[in-house]
């Protein structure tokens, strides 16, 4: 038996986003100063992982609410593009590389999760195919570069998961959001529209079309700012929105309402929308993107 330890490689660097440390470093530090540290320190945020020319920016106000002084543990929660899954899945690696600087998984977390029963191991491959997960990475270890040696990550593969197991897996990662040295990063897209997607939801009293997705949008994102899981899932079950991350929403707001139950405090705000491009046939096609946080009083 060997003792090497396992990486998971920036697959997605040098296409999804520059491979080069540097470049890669004065991107991400141009679009924090393009945001505001408006309502920080965010306890968890939600945020796009497309490809940075497109939501760079956007994710960015999201990341600016992060203070890498009292973070210790970065959970992310991404969902699963690629290979079914009907649970939720950990990593393989023990370490995560990017083009800045490695970053650690929390060995110790990962043990405890994986006594529960409720997850399952993922293959190196699937981890490396997936993007959901690696594209708050960069941004991740800029945020928390001041205090990079001091605090280790918790990836977390979030697959198609019922309305119950949301609940469930929500009631055990909650104890976990109620300690402030955790960060929640949960990534999620917002509408995608167009043939492509087999999604064309289009509300003519809105004007042109990316007005419609954008009301649609909005209208999702007020409810999570509700903080109130079963008015998010009657939202998706009544307009299908494509929001690809619904499920990593689905366990913040569970895991928010197990908190809520004990008196907590907190409250959720978006502080950024942006659209890939403004649809305005139905040739177009275009992916949301919006970025908010989570405070806990």
């Amino acid at each position: 038996m060997s003792n090497r330890v396992v990486c998971r490689e920036a697959s997605h660097a040098g296409s999804w986003y520059t491979a080069s440390g540097s470049q890669l470093n004065a991107q991400l530090e141009g679009w924090l100063s393009q945001a505001q540290s408006s309502i920080g320190p965010a306890r968890a945020i939600i945020a796009p992982h497309a490809g940075y020319t497109y939501c760079g920016a956007c994710a960015a106000h999201a990341y600016k609410q992060v203070d890498p002084a009292i973070t210790q543990r970065v959970f992310i929660l991404g969902p699963s593009h690629h290979v079914p899954l009907s649970r939720c899945a950990l990593s393989p690696a023990e370490i995560y590389r990017t083009p800045l600087y490695d970053l650690r998984i929390d060995q110790k977390v990962y043990a405890d999760l994986w006594k529960t029963g409720m997850f399952e191991r993922m293959s190196l491959q699937t981890d490396e195919d997936e993007h959901s997960i690696e594209m708050h990475l960069p941004y991740t270890a800029k945020a928390m570069e001041s205090h990079k040696d001091d605090f280790s990550i918790v990836p977390v593969l979030v697959g198609a998961l019922s309305e119950s197991k949301e609940q469930e897996y929500g009631k055990l990662l909650s104890k976990y959001l109620a300690d402030p040295s955790n960060l929640f990063v949960i990534s999620s897209d917002f509408c995608h529209w167009g043939q492509r997607f087999r999604y064309t939801y289009y509300d003519e009293t809105q004007g042109e079309i990316y007005r419609s997705i954008e009301h649609l949008d909005k209208m999702g994102m007020g409810i999570i700012e509700q903080l109130d899981p079963i008015s998010f899932s009657n939202y998706l079950k009544k307009y299908h929105n494509t929001i690809c991350g619904r499920h990593p929403i689905g366990v913040l707001l569970n895991a928010v309402a197990e908190l809520k139950k004990n008196g907590v405090e907190m409250n959720f705000t978006f502080l950024n929308y942006a659209q890939s491009s403004q649809c305005r046939n139905w040739q177009d096609s275009s992916v949301s993107y919006a970025a908010g946080a989570l405070i806990v009083h």
